[in-house]
């Protein structure tokens, strides 16, 4: 951490306008910072969606305040969904362990796991909705409904987003061959993002539960 901090500082003090520094330049070979590109686009990925939550969590706490707010009940299902999705993560977690220790067939029945609990996440929304929709609290009745509704969306193709990597670093263990260093940083950047989705939903779980 100490040497991507010195490099980082070294960089931005750099003076290109220099004859000295022109002619490190031109031996250059064009990579500032030693961050892969899987790496970069999970965390602008990360860094874009905390933005847009965050925006619509302002816009929840602003709107909440005025007097047509009615708040939705709790259905026990969302503290069961909560409930898988920190397994999921845990056993993200678990998998990235035994990437990292060769132990790829693990690894890959530790995969399904995660594909089964995320799916079983997903369901379970799909199932709070349902319950919503039959007590007759559509988007249209009540702010407090149309907000639930969006955030637990936007929340859920995330999730399918991640489904979507996630069945590519699976498929590729049951492959004869293949860049173990490659599928062992995919199985760490999908874990990152599983870990980040959780937090996120634990700040939206928390902000609708607590109004």
């Amino acid at each position: 951490m100490k040497k991507k901090e010195e490099s980082f500082f070294k960089l931005i003090s750099q003076k290109p306008w220099e004859a000295s520094q022109a002619i490190l330049d031109n031996e250059h070979d064009g990579k500032t910072l030693a961050v892969s590109k899987a790496k970069l686009g999970v965390r602008t990925v990360m860094v874009v969606s905390t933005i847009i939550f965050s925006l619509f969590v302002v816009s929840y706490s602003d709107r909440m305040l005025i007097h047509d707010w009615r708040s939705l009940s709790e259905p026990w299902l969302l503290w069961i969904n909560t409930v898988i999705l920190i397994l999921t993560s845990i056993v993200f977690h678990r998998t990235k362990i035994l990437a990292e220790n060769n132990e790829f067939e693990k690894a890959k029945n530790s995969l399904f796991v995660v594909g089964f609990l995320t799916f079983a996440f997903i369901t379970g929304q799909l199932l709070v909705w349902q319950h919503f929709i039959n007590l007759g609290q559509y988007a249209s009745s009540n702010p407090a409904n149309a907000f639930f509704y969006v955030l637990t969306a936007l929340h859920s193709l995330h999730i399918i987003g991640g489904l979507y990597f996630w069945a590519k670093v699976t498929t590729v263990l049951f492959k004869e061959s293949y860049n173990i260093s490659k599928v062992k940083q995919n199985i760490e950047l999908c874990a990152i993002y599983w870990h980040f989705l959780l937090i996120v939903w634990f700040v939206l779980f928390g902000l609708m539960i607590s109004t």
